[in-house]
């Protein structure tokens, strides 16, 4: 058995992101066309043997283009809080130590800190053995995020209720994605708020399933992304608005959010475009970019170091 895992976990974009209105505690449905892209956080986990206890790292990797604070306590990360619930899952110890090198930044609807969970509980269910089915640790992973689910699978998959229902699409979508990376922070339930605020000036939002699947059925068009939390993400973050318009004049094409925000991206016609895109938007508006792709899901595979 290995004694170290590592693990890429890979960041997801929302090409298509419905949102209902609020239900039970305040959560929203949604229908959601999300793909993991080769944008990827780093997760290496070491089994302990003596003393038997569990070691959590997070860091920024030296590749990291934004490299915020990490000022959140180690009790309340995803990753972390994802081993203690596989422990009590099992019932056992699992003693490990965990190192994650993030390239994701936090704030940016990236599902950052949610990839980092699913791939611990990947990645320690390889490491001991456990032999728990993906769908078991999807089953843990809803109890610590609504995307944790889809991106223990990974891939291309429409994702619905409150992330626990995921239908995978076949294979990895043809992507070319310039994708932005502001300074802005987007806080969830912020825009969450703004859009029960701004779904009171008129008729509650519905679910658009059937938008969804046909935008995931065909080839992807540089307008064909859409996002019910543009709007409010703006309200959170007035300098997204101002952000949007100059790519959109650069690029000469639509500018759309994934997930709550603050992560913006543009639709390419090619990796060579989206590459030329990210470097104009990185000199013209001084805010990180990188082209993108889309990625099948990733396993844990053994580790020397």
């Amino acid at each position: 058995m290995a004694g170290s895992v590592r693990i890429e976990a890979p960041a997801k974009l929302n090409l298509a992101l419905s949102v209902g209105p609020a239900g039970r505690d305040r959560m929203h449905p949604i229908c959601s066309w999300m793909v993991t892209i080769d944008l990827c956080d780093d997760v290496l986990i070491t089994r302990r043997e003596d003393p038997p206890l569990s070691l959590y790292g997070i860091e920024w990797h030296e590749d990291a283009v934004r490299r915020p604070e990490i000022d959140w306590p180690i009790s309340v990360d995803l990753a972390a809080r994802a081993h203690q619930a596989l422990e009590s899952h099992v019932g056992r110890s699992l003693p490990v130590r965990m190192r994650v090198r993030k390239r994701i930044p936090t704030g940016s609807g990236l599902g950052g800190g949610s990839a980092d969970a699913a791939a611990v509980l990947r990645g320690t269910n390889e490491l001991f053995g456990l032999g728990l089915a993906v769908d078991e640790l999807c089953v843990i992973g809803a109890r610590l995020g609504s995307d944790v689910p889809f991106l223990i699978r990974g891939g291309s998959a429409i994702v619905e209720g409150l992330g626990e229902r995921i239908t995978p699409e076949p294979g990895a979508p043809e992507l070319a994605v310039a994708l932005v990376l502001p300074e802005a922070h987007c806080d969830t339930g912020a825009v969450y708020g703004w859009f029960d605020d701004l779904s009171e000036d008129g008729a509650p939002p519905g679910l658009r399933p059937e938008a969804v699947r046909a935008l995931a059925s065909g080839p992807l068009e540089p307008s064909g992304p859409f996002n019910d939390l543009t709007i409010p993400a703006m309200r959170a973050a007035p300098e997204l608005r101002a952000l949007m318009d100059r790519i959109s004049v650069l690029a000469e094409r639509p500018v759309h959010l994934t997930g709550s925000g603050a992560g913006l991206f543009v639709v390419c016609d090619e990796p060579v475009h989206a590459e030329a895109l990210s470097a104009a938007i990185r000199e013209e508006t001084g805010a990180p970019a990188l082209a993108v792709g889309a990625i099948a899901g990733s396993d844990p595979r053994p580790a020397d170091d």
